[in-house]
């Protein structure tokens, strides 16, 4: 059998870490996901392979390795059934089918009784994974973003915070008033004052032409629906003008649940940390010293003194000049 390009080697390695006695299965475990999740679509023979190499893996890696996993394809869209149930992912298993995801108007389902009373352990994001979950979802279409938030509603990661009503309630009625405005300015301001985000990044879930990103953030502050409905028809005149995206966007409201929106804001949250860690980075103590520039001797020119010092003339005991 050849593996597909998008899997090189991995049969090898397998072959290798069993002979050689090294166990390299959780790395080969997390780079396989890294690369499936990667790409949005798959061919038959790309997802055959995937399932076939991770459904050998899952049962030998340690259980921190198997909690990273499951989080990153809980939320991945076009995860496969067999893999989704192999997690004990499959309360949307056996009804999920990849090239038609569930109607953004059906109500999300409970999970079963047994997967209720199993302990999940709830991972906090690291700012690589909350980055690379909030461009999979800023990047995705519109079915695979509701896609994506109804999965979230049961991945094991850490939601953020809960706002404080009082601040929330403030921030319903300054985003109310801004809204019909048609102030995108003030209102992408107190998005970012109110969920802790920074200004591009609230610009940024205020202006995407779908809408979902501005779904979470309101879900996450409390809007109500009928206020929502309001914000959707007069703040972008893009989607207010058309029935059929404010509808969308609404009937998306509904079913969307706080957990998946608080779970997304973690992310965007996460997201920024990358960032600042990659622009502040730390420098070693041998980077600066290599960074230092020389600095040339100061040499006395003979016969005479350098320009712009004063000659220090000596003085007797007495104070005097000699």
């Amino acid at each position: 059998m050849t593996a597909p390009p998008m899997f090189p080697g991995f049969d090898g390695l397998l072959t290798l870490s069993r002979r050689d006695g090294v166990d390299i299965r959780p790395t080969l475990l997390r780079v396989l996901t890294d690369l499936y999740v990667q790409t949005s679509t798959h061919t038959v023979e790309e997802e055959r392979h995937f399932v076939e190499l991770t459904s050998r893996l899952i049962d030998h890696v340690d259980d921190a390795t198997r909690a990273v996993v499951r989080a990153r394809l809980s939320i991945y869209p076009r995860t496969p059934a067999a893999i989704m149930s192999k997690l004990r992912l499959g309360a949307f298993a056996a009804d999920r089918q990849l090239d038609s995801p569930p109607p953004q108007a059906t109500p999300l389902k409970a999970p079963p009784a047994e997967t209720r009373t199993r302990p999940v352990a709830i991972l906090s994001m690291e700012p690589r994974d909350a980055a690379e979950i909030s461009e999979m979802f800023f990047g995705a279409n519109s079915k695979d973003r509701a896609l994506i938030l109804h999965n979230l509603a049961t991945a094991p990661l850490r939601p953020s915070p809960h706002i404080h009503p009082s601040r929330a309630a403030r921030a319903i009625e300054v985003l109310h008033m801004a809204a019909f405005a048609s102030d995108v300015g003030n209102f992408a301001t107190e998005i970012s004052a109110t969920l802790m985000l920074p200004a591009a990044i609230a610009e940024r879930v205020v202006k995407d032409q779908g809408g979902e990103p501005l779904a979470c953030a309101a879900k996450a502050i409390g809007i109500p629906p009928r206020i929502f409905q309001q914000i959707l028809l007069f703040l972008d005149p893009a989607i207010g003008t058309s029935v059929t995206e404010v509808y969308r966007l609404a009937r998306l409201y509904d079913v969307l649940s706080e957990r998946s929106a608080r779970i997304m804001l973690a992310a965007w949250r996460g997201a920024t940390m990358t960032e600042a860690r990659a622009k502040y980075r730390p420098a070693l103590y041998h980077e600066e010293r290599h960074r230092a520039r020389a600095v040339p001797a100061n040499i006395r020119p003979e016969g005479g003194v350098q320009s712009g010092r004063i000659p220090l003339r000596w003085s007797g005991r007495d104070g005097s000049g000699g």
